[in-house]
């Protein structure tokens, strides 16, 4: 029996308060798996477990259809030092629900959830539907994502539920971090030193700051480095040998991590090391049936700069969901009941328009 919207979306609303109830940083995730879970069973729905990864198939799974992922993720960061609201008491004020993870990305698990079980038991769909509820996202832990796929069956084409204010991510850069080390000659301070690794490191940032990749993307523009971390010294009178820089790298679909990595090596002013090239850009076809079905109701499609499951997928995919990226990490993180109630119903439109393709 299919459940009405509207009542999944309050179900969805509900789950997502005690969602935000539950302390559920990244590994410690254990008790919101449960939570899923339960909600999961609620409607009848067969749940498998991996880790704190909650995952399940729609009820007359076909091998012989191709598969859809839905998956979103339960884990959060910290609550950082500037919020003035407990960040695990869900309370709604001015039509805003308040609390750690519920922007990011509680409102769109649970709506993504909703609509899984809006679509587990119709048998007339010309795709599998896979839900996962994940964890360790937020640190890109070994237990997350990348631990499911290769125990799920090929994924043609994937939903993942980030706050995109419903339009649709066609593309995601990826990332790459680098540390580097620019060296020079230790000293004490008040002798000569024309190798002063701190002031050799004024030409290094000054380098990042103006190097151009060539290569622009027509949906996710151009790769851009940021230098994020700097550390030198220990002594008011010893000049450092080295100083240690971090680099911050997204990646557009122009370059794969390796190149880039080729790239830097090659000119970079400085000693680098990436610590992994795993997390690459991804993308789906804008001529996608899937991405068509959420333009034929109004969505407008953009390249995303920030970093979400998607990395660890190899097949197309589409960011997409309710709430607003610039509030995720944020102190008093909020996502307004309508963008919940509106996800819902997006979500599930846009695959009854994929569906009939």
């Amino acid at each position: 029996m299919t459940i009405d919207k509207d009542t999944l979306a309050q179900e969805a609303i509900a789950l997502l308060k005690q969602l935000i109830s539950i302390p559920s940083f990244s590994e410690e995730e254990d008790e919101t798996a449960d939570a899923i879970d339960t909600w999961l069973k609620k409607f009848g729905v067969v749940t498998k477990r991996q880790y704190n990864n909650i995952y399940a198939f729609n009820k007359y799974y076909d091998e012989s259809k191709p598969n859809l992922l839905l998956n979103s993720h339960h884990d959060t960061v910290k609550p950082n030092s500037a919020y003035t609201k407990n960040p695990f008491n869900p309370h709604v004020e001015d039509g805003k629900l308040y609390g750690l993870g519920s922007n990011d990305a509680g409102g769109c698990l649970c709506s993504l959830l909703a609509t899984f079980v809006y679509f587990y038991e119709r048998d007339d769909l010309g795709y599998n539907i896979i839900m996962s509820a994940t964890a360790e996202e937020e640190d890109a832990g070994d237990k997350s994502i990348s631990a499911l796929l290769p125990i799920l069956p090929e994924i043609e084409v994937a939903i993942v539920g980030e706050p995109t204010l419903m339009q649709l991510a066609i593309a995601e850069k990826g990332l790459v971090v680098f540390e580097g080390r620019v060296d020079g000659t230790p000293s004490h301070a008040a002798h000569p030193n024309d190798n002063n690794s701190i002031y050799n490191t004024i030409e290094v940032l000054e380098w990042f700051k103006n190097y151009r990749f060539p290569k622009v993307s027509d949906v996710l523009g151009p790769v851009k480095m940021t230098v994020t971390q700097i550390n030198a010294g220990s002594q008011h009178n010893v000049v450092p040998g080295h100083v240690d820089l971090v680099i911050d790298t997204r990646v557009n679909d122009c370059y794969t991590n390796e190149e880039v990595n080729e790239i830097l090596q090659k000119n970079a002013p400085c000693k680098l090391t990436p610590r992994s090239l795993n997390l690459s850009s991804s993308a789906i076809d804008i001529n996608h049936p899937l991405v068509q079905s959420g333009i034929a109701i109004g969505r407008e499609t953009y390249g995303s700069p920030t970093l979400s499951d998607q990395a660890e997928l190899s097949c197309q995919s589409l960011k997409l969901g309710p709430g607003d990226s610039t509030r995720s990490h944020s102190a008093n993180e909020f996502i307004y009941i309508r963008e919940i109630e509106e996800g819902v119903d997006l979500y599930i439109d846009i695959l009854e328009g994929f569906f009939k393709k």
